[in-house]
């Protein structure tokens, strides 16, 4: 016989830019097709860091306390009305969306464009950073035994990086180059190898992110100020562009060769120049993408295989009372993935 369910959770509240505060709320009740999870672990994102820092981003605005984290992973603990019961006691990893199913965008497919869209720690919807969470059935993704909570939780962003892999069309032989060597440019750089990518090379700022982009596959790393010149003559198939910042745009866009894919990930400047001479005479297309759609059993079966790793990306983990410190360890050069682990003792 299951133990019974609390009626209250704990969960870490962001009140107003730089406030962060754990709070007791009522444990949320699934709809009839939603599941109610019990959270194993949460990844932070650098969405997080913003909202926490800025209390925005571009038009989405914290105007009201709210709970940040939308990479997350744990167990099923009850079900709504229209939710086999079979289903309590899976482990699985969240996709964490809800679009309207009968927007244009959804019923073509492209459901992540919906502008109904409900999305983890967006205002003003709550995210993963508490005990339990409740998301559509459909969006709670089984995971094998084989596959830890942190490694479920990050199927977010690997879902990101399958989705920019997509949409630049990598394939066997393509030559890859992957602006900014964080969190998101490092799984880019696994999902390019998985994808059948023959050379990858990673460029940033920084000599240990450089480092780290050697040892999870890419082919080489350069300086992306000492070896401006050398990168713009690198004549890639594919741009993946996942720093934001204005001067690796530039330099990408160079680096391309013609009928060359750029695709835009990284979260920059509202506005930047950028060379039209050269996308026109190259024939380049650029393009952006906007989180992903139907890349969560391509993630699941990535890491069950052990073609992407995601546990090494893990570099820190702290419990819902030090969300704050956690925030801002995650922006040091040295760490790819901090974790909030809802359950760990304060």
């Amino acid at each position: 016989m299951r133990e019974p369910l609390p009626t209250q959770m704990r969960a870490s509240v962001l009140r107003r830019a730089g406030e962060v505060v754990v709070e007791s709320r009522p444990v949320p009740v699934p709809a009839h097709d939603e599941v109610l999870v019990q959270v194993g672990s949460v990844g932070i994102c650098g969405s997080d860091v913003h909202y926490f820092h800025e209390g925005r981003i571009g038009d989405f605005i914290v105007e009201s306390p709210m709970v940040l984290g939308h990479e997350a992973g744990g167990t099923i603990v009850a079900v709504g009305a229209s939710v086999d019961p079979a289903r309590i006691g899976e482990r699985v990893s969240i996709e964490p969306q809800r679009p309207s199913p009968t927007s244009k965008q959804s019923l073509a497919g492209a459901y992540n464009l919906c502008p109904h869209m409900e999305f983890y720690a967006t205002p003003p919807i709550d995210g993963a950073f508490a005990e339990y969470v409740t998301i559509q059935s459909h969006f709670a993704f089984e995971v094998p035994e084989s596959i830890s909570d942190d490694a479920a939780a990050l199927m977010e962003p690997l879902s990101v990086g399958i989705a920019a892999a997509r949409k630049a069309g990598i394939t066997a032989g393509s030559r890859v180059l992957i602006t900014g060597a964080g969190p998101i440019g490092i799984i880019a750089v696994q999902v390019a190898r998985a994808f059948g990518a023959t050379e990858i090379i990673v460029s940033d700022i920084d000599a240990d992110r450089r480092a780290q982009a050697v040892k999870f596959g890419a082919d080489s790393a350069l300086d992306a100020i000492a070896d401006d010149a050398q990168l713009r003559k690198l004549g890639v198939d594919v741009l993946l562009e996942c720093s934001g910042a204005t001067p690796a745009v530039r330099a990408g866009l160079e680096a391309l060769a013609p009928a060359g894919i750029a695709v835009l990930v990284g979260m920059g400047a509202d506005e930047i120049a950028l060379p039209i001479p050269l996308i026109q005479n190259r024939e380049l297309v650029v393009t952006g993408i906007f989180r992903y759609a139907n890349t969560w059993p391509t993630a699941i079966d990535l890491v069950r295989t052990g073609r992407v790793d995601l546990d090494s990306l893990v570099t820190g983990s702290y419990g819902l009372d030090e969300v704050e410190p956690a925030l801002l360890a995650s922006t040091a050069s040295t760490s790819l993935k901090t974790m909030i682990r809802p359950g760990r003792a304060a």
